[in-house]
């Protein structure tokens, strides 16, 4: 019988993100999560905006961190990821500011 890798056996127990990129990624699920709370309250606009910013943080962060730190926001190449990220982030932004308020809401 063997005894087991204590390298392994310590990323069993791991419960918590073991990069940067990691925690980061969590704050910005935190804030989108927070920005959809926005929306479900009636605050639509300023939710989609912040959901929007949370997005475009994320890409900023892509950017800074070496891909082995960037923990779940490296999915693809920097510059890719970044793209995406602010592509959407910059879409919700300018939707939010361009859709006509609608009578009677």
């Amino acid at each position: 019988m063997t005894e087991p890798d204590p390298a392994e056996a310590e990323d069993d127990g791991r419960r918590y993100p073991s990069t940067i990129g990691g925690m980061f990624y969590l704050l910005v699920m935190a804030v989108v999560l927070i920005a959809l709370a926005l929306v479900v309250l009636d605050e639509w606009r300023t939710g989609i905006r912040v959901m929007g910013g949370a997005l475009m943080f994320g890409a900023l962060v892509r950017l800074v961190l070496r891909s082995r730190d960037a923990g779940m926001l490296a999915v693809r190449h920097k510059a890719l990821d970044a793209l995406i990220l602010v592509a959407l982030g910059g879409a919700l932004i300018f939707l939010a500011g361009s859709i006509p308020d609608q009578p009677g809401f």
